[in-house]
């Protein structure tokens, strides 16, 4: 992957004297590494949730409730799942980058070879795993399980191999949605507004109608996160855009409102932990306020190598940490005696090794065989010298 990579200029209309508008040439910038090291940030957070902050397996895998491994801690960590958020904003900036001046097909390459690897492979070894005579939990049928490799289990109604994979759905809508509106016409910043405004009026109507069909497509819950990001990619355009910043304005007021909705449960006397309206507000907040940061370029100094590296590991931990957490949690905490600070921070860390892994030998050895093959035949010889890649490809999100 190449370093640096031109960044475009704001549209300007096709009917605009060349001679009368100066056309201004932004400077060359680095990777958007801090944007790495933000995805590391989520998928720790959505960890935390699945190993202190929450009830369920979790709880036989320790033995007892989090709340009494992490009295004080069990409440901070109830906040963690709203990582998907901050990642959904994050992958509605990383879509439209990467689907910007790309065709359908190779926009549709690009993300399946970047999902499909790690998330097959995932499926195998929590089946494998889970069907182990000594690990307790109980395996997903074979005949769901290969349901599973196609990512269509939630709307097929099947059992799900992994549980965090519910976000992956919600993630192909959305690609979907952007293919069919933005890529296949091609993208412009006329179309991408338009795109936006038209998908948070379609939701807004489709949660007043309670039409579950117009659920399934416009998903108005997590719409505002994924537009935010849109909207944010066209800040990091052109920071002076108007229009963009309404877009993210309006999307962070709908997706705090959401947010809250499904996730304040201060009214609820057995919750796990209560969490108040002003603290998830706030997070929400944060996931757009990062996400502006980068795009308006006040984080270039956080140009660390290791970070792309964190980016790379986001994918794989976030499929692999919540199921297999539970087995290693349960040989460390259980099994082995390690006090539950030493747990938890050992299964993060095997977590991650297995993520460097599967990023090793899985993704880098079948992305780009995958995308080769998806792509087909090139029409044009690339030119000669250091291939280049779309910065794009390496961020997709869970």
């Amino acid at each position: 992957m190449t370093s640096t990579t031109v960044r475009p200029v704001p549209d300007t209309p096709a009917n605009a004297p060349v001679n009368h508008r100066p056309i201004r040439t932004a400077p060359r910038e680095t990777r958007l590494r801090a944007l790495d090291g933000l995805r590391l940030i989520a998928a720790l957070m959505v960890a935390a949730y699945h190993y202190g902050g929450r009830g369920g397996e979790v709880t036989r895998a320790w033995g007892s409730s989090a709340k009494d491994q992490f009295p004080t801690l069990h409440g901070y960590f109830s906040y963690g799942c709203l990582g998907v958020q901050v990642f959904f904003v994050i992958s509605g900036f990383v879509i439209c980058m990467s689907g910007w001046g790309r065709p359908l097909k190779s926009f549709f390459a690009s993300r399946a070879s970047r999902l499909l690897p790690a998330y097959w492979a995932a499926i195998l070894i929590v089946s494998a795993v889970f069907a182990l005579p000594m690990v307790v939990y109980k395996a997903v049928s074979p005949s769901d399980t290969l349901v599973n490799l196609t990512m269509l289990q939630q709307p097929l109604g099947v059992d799900r191999v992994l549980g965090v994979c519910w976000t992956l759905w919600a993630e192909i809508r959305f690609y979907a949605l952007f293919a069919l509106c933005v890529v296949l016409p091609g993208a412009n910043r006329r179309r991408v507004i338009l795109f936006c405004a038209g998908w948070t009026l379609a939701a807004a109507i489709a949660q007043g109608a309670k039409m579950p069909l117009l659920d399934i497509v416009l998903m108005p819950e997590y719409a505002p996160f994924f537009i935010g990001g849109v909207g944010l990619y066209l800040v990091h355009r052109d920071r002076r855009d108007v229009y963009a910043w309404g877009i993210v304005a309006v999307s962070f007021l709908i997706g705090q409102h959401y947010a809250v909705r499904s996730l304040w449960n201060a009214s609820d006397p057995n919750a796990f932990a209560h969490r108040s309206s002003l603290g998830i507000t706030l997070i929400v907040a944060f996931g757009f306020i990062a996400v502006a940061v980068i795009a308006l370029g006040w984080l270039h100094w956080a140009n660390w190598r290791w970070l792309t590296v964190a980016g790379a590991l986001t994918y794989p931990f976030y499929l692999v940490h919540e199921h297999l957490g539970w087995v290693v949690i349960h040989a460390l905490h259980r099994s082995l005696g390690l006090p539950s600070a030493a747990t938890f921070a050992l299964t993060v860390a095997s977590m991650l090794l297995l993520a460097w892994l599967l990023n090793r030998y899985v993704e880098n050895q079948l992305t780009p065989r995958l995308r080769a093959a998806l792509s087909g035949p090139r029409q044009e010889q690339a030119p000669s010298g250091p291939s280049t890649r779309r910065r794009g490809d390496a961020q997709v999100l869970p």
